[in-house]
C-alpha cells in the first residue's frame, strides 16, 4: 500500500454562490477573454456549469444555489481507486461521497483544510520500483 501514486487531474471546479454566479461567469469570459460554454448538467446539487479551458486544466464554474461562499474543488487521479481509498482510510481520511452525486467508481475526499477532492482512475500505468 505504500506504492500508492496520486496525480493532479485536469479538473478543477469552483463551486459558486447563485448571487454571484453571473458576474463570475462575465469574468472568465469577457474580462480574462477565455474560452467559456455553458453546458446541460443534471446533478441535484449544481443548477448550471460553464466550461472554461484554463491552459491544459479545464475549470468548471458550478452554479451551487444553497452555498453563502465559493469553493474550490479538486480532481485526482490515481491508478487503482479502491486501493488508493483503503490507503485513504488507513491514513484517516474518510470518503465523504454525499457531497455531490458521481459515479459510483470515483469517490469524493477532504483534507484537513476541508479542500475537496475528486478521486477517479488514471490509466497511466507507473512504473512504483
Amino acid at each position: 500500500m505504500d506504492k500508492i501514486q496520486f496525480s493532479g487531474g485536469l479538473n478543477i471546479a469552483i463551486k459558486i454562490p447563485k448571487s454571484k454566479y453571473e458576474k463570475t461567469v462575465e469574468f472568465y469570459r469577457d474580462v480574462l477573454k477565455l474560452i467559456v460554454t455553458e453546458k446541460s448538467i443534471d446533478n441535484p446539487t449544481v443548477s448550471r456549469t460553464h466550461e472554461v479551458k484554463f491552459g491544459q486544466n479545464i475549470l468548471w464554474l458550478d452554479c451551487v444555489d444553497n452555498y453563502t461562499h465559493s469553493e474550490t474543488w479538486l480532481e485526482l487521479k490515481t491508478p487503482d481507486v479502491d486501493e488508493a481509498t483503503r490507503y485513504l482510510k488507513v491514513n484517516g481520511i474518510d470518503t465523504c461521497d454525499e457531497l455531490e452525486q458521481i459515479p459510483k467508481e470515483n469517490h469524493w475526499i477532504m483534507d484537513p483544510a476541508g479542500t475537496v477532492f475528486i478521486i477517479g482512475k488514471d490509466n497511466v500505468e507507473y512504473d512504483l520500483d
